[in-house]
Order: C-alpha cells, then structure tokens, then sequence
C-alpha cells in the first residue's frame, strides 16, 4: 500500500510541477497583460491542488493533512478573485486588451 500511495504521491506532485511550467511558458508566450494573467490564474490554481495533494498523500491522514486541505480551500478561492481584482485595476487604469484582427498574428 506505501508503494501505491509513494506512486500516486509522486505523480500528482510531477504533473503539478509540469503545469507549473506549462503556466511560465504561457506567462512569457501570450502577448498581452490579460492573457497573460489569465494563464497564470488558472493554472496556479490546478497547479496548487496537484502538488497538495501530493504532499498530502505523502504526509498520510494527521494534521499536516488538514493544514495542507486548509491551504487549499484557501487559495481556490483567494487566487481567482486576486486576479479578478488585478485585471480590473488593469482596466480602471485604462490598459486595454490587445485585439488582433482575423488572420493577423501576434508576432
């Protein structure tokens, strides 16, 4: 049973490390502050769940386990209204979206 859970511990823990990444080339990829901040919003929040819960299954059913769903309680609903509250200071200081027209490209 240690060997299934050490597994599916370290599993979560890389796929939440590759999201992580995913989000960085993402934050560097997109051309404009909203785009940006979109990916990087969504995917720390997935991110955050997969390596909890890696730590999770690795620290077994105690208190660290509580602290650790705690945490994430936490950031599933702070994350999402921190980058609402970022983008709409964005906009009230009149930064606009890039718009591109159909079959134009960013680069």
């Amino acid at each position: 049973m240690n060997v299934l859970l050490d597994t599916l511990s370290w599993i979560s823990l890389v796929i939440g490390t590759s999201v992580i990444i995913t989000g960085s080339v993402g934050l560097v990829r997109f051309p404009d502050f909203f785009t940006r901040l979109h990916a990087v919003s969504v995917i720390d929040t997935l991110a955050i769940m997969l390596i909890v819960a890696g730590l999770v299954l690795q620290s077994g059913w105690s208190l660290v386990s509580v602290k650790l769903l705690l945490i994430v309680f936490f950031i599933l609903f702070t994350s999402p209204a921190a980058a609402h509250a970022v983008a709409k200071s964005a906009l009230h200081g009149k930064l606009q979206p890039v718009e591109f027209k159909k079959g134009e490209s960013s680069s």
